[in-house]
């Protein structure tokens, strides 16, 4: 006999016995009116006390309270004039995608004296968001991105030395990319522009240096993607390199570097402004920008110098109660105004492209291994990496000079840097880095 209220099914598949010993109560051995009232959904009792967290949010104005924290920083500065530009009339080949464009423009800066036989040049060159204005001069007093690294007596002597500084092909500070105007639209090429490669910013240089009858330069400098240019210049003109200096750079872009450029990409291109590249006629996309050089910031420098700088530092004077969900410690308002200070120097889709072709970049490409390729490097080298450096960890920088001893280049140097920098110390430590590069760029 089955009790009156139960289930036919689950009586007939579970034993008296099996009950008894398992402990087993379904829902379904309940009295269907017992079922029903449970399953209600309980309304909540609105009499009681309740106070919930301030929303209004002050962080997301103009002007919130900002880290009052200060440390060393580079300089950037948006170039507009002062720069000398060449201009090639005839259509320029990408690397990749049977890209084209109609005409080429490289911007440039130069300090010091060309000598009468051409030999004393040093080719400079930089990393993704810098111009070609490294140093200051009187078409452009600003400070340039490595003031302290050129001029009379400096790491880059120009008492000694003609410093030539391009800007990379695919940036917006004069020479080509998207911002430019393609003279077949007259509209700007936007990311309509070809992917670029750090093969096709070294050619362009070298493009630069025919224009201007230099046949060799003494010396190939640069730092992050400078120092990827520089290894790239040796490798693609073996006879109009000198000798290499390579800072914190790689033979091949590893794929923790990669992953850490991806997101910066992934949030710009996330910004509905962003609009596919032509944001040029509408709405700029600030907060894509902002978000991604706040990410690029996290790894330009190092834990332990922001555990000195900022350790767990409260900002002061929040207008709101704390804790709360905006930017409290000195570190969150630090990156905040990271990200506000840059957003408007720099082209959105510049950094798109320049990046993926850091990603890119490998000197195997199109060799049977990475050895071959770094083979053709024989020059003199000075590979120097930083001990803090989590954007090319020093393992890329040992890695260089591993690959260019077993290639048999018996000319190579290599430095490893403590500083707490991290990736930056190119940037700022005029000591240790200028030591370094005074010493090889000197060398006969």
């Amino acid at each position: 006999m089955i009790r009156k209220g139960y289930s036919l099914l689950s009586w007939r598949f579970i034993s008296k016995a099996n009950l008894r010993r398992t402990r087993i109560f379904s829902a379904s051995l309940l009295p269907h009116r017992q079922v029903h009232e449970e399953s209600r959904v309980k309304i909540p009792d609105f009499s009681q006390e309740f106070k919930g967290q301030d929303n209004s949010f002050p962080c997301l104005s103009e002007q919130a309270p900002r880290s009052s924290i200060f440390g060393a920083e580079p300089i950037y500065s948006k170039v507009n004039s002062g720069f000398k530009t060449f201009l090639c009339d005839q259509p320029f080949h990408f690397k990749y995608n049977d890209g084209v464009i109609p005409q080429l423009q490289v911007a440039y800066e130069t300090w010091g004296e060309l000598n009468e036989a051409k030999d004393n040049v040093v080719l400079l060159c930089t990393g993704l968001s810098a111009s070609s204005h490294a140093k200051s001069h009187l078409e452009n007093p600003t400070p340039g991105w490595w003031e302290n690294f050129v001029g009379p007596g400096c790491a880059l002597d120009t008492d000694k030395f003609f410093i030539i500084c391009c800007n990379n092909l695919g940036g917006c500070y004069g020479s080509s990319g998207p911002s430019s105007i393609n003279p077949v639209t007259n509209k700007p090429y936007a990311t309509t522009f070809p992917i670029v490669s750090v093969d096709d910013m070294v050619h362009s240089f070298f493009l630069t240096l025919d224009s201007l009858g230099i046949e060799k330069v003494h010396a190939v400098v640069g730092a992050s993607l400078g120092g990827m240019s520089s290894l790239n210049a040796a490798a693609l003109y073996p006879d109009r390199v000198g000798r290499v200096v390579t800072i914190s750079a790689c033979a091949q872009t590893h794929p923790a570097s990669i992953a850490l450029r991806y997101v910066q990409r992934r949030v710009l291109m996330s910004d509905p402004n962003w609009n596919k590249g032509f944001y040029y006629d509408g709405p700029y996309p600030r907060l894509g920008m902002k978000h991604a050089r706040e990410v690029a910031t996290i790894t330009y420098r190092s834990g332990p110098e922001w555990g000195q700088r900022f350790g767990r530092k409260r900002v002061e004077d929040l207008p709101v109660v704390s804790p709360n969900l905006c930017p409290e410690f000195e570190i969150e308002s630090y990156l905040d105004y990271q990200g506000d200070s840059f957003c408007f120097k720099y082209d959105p889709n510049s950094l798109l492209y320049i990046s993926k072709a850091m990603d890119l970049f490998d000197l195997g490409e199109g060799f049977s291994s990475l050895l071959e390729g770094v083979s053709r490097i024989q020059c003199p080298t000075l590979v120097l990496g930083v001990q803090s450096d989590v954007l090319f960890p020093v393992t890329q920088q040992r890695e260089v000079e591993s690959l260019l001893k077993e290639a048999q280049n018996h000319n190579v140097t290599y430095y490893e840097l403590p500083s707490i920098y991290g990736h930056d110390t190119f940037l700022l430590d005029v000591v240790a880095v200028g030591a370094a590069v005074k010493a090889t760029s000197r060398q006969t």
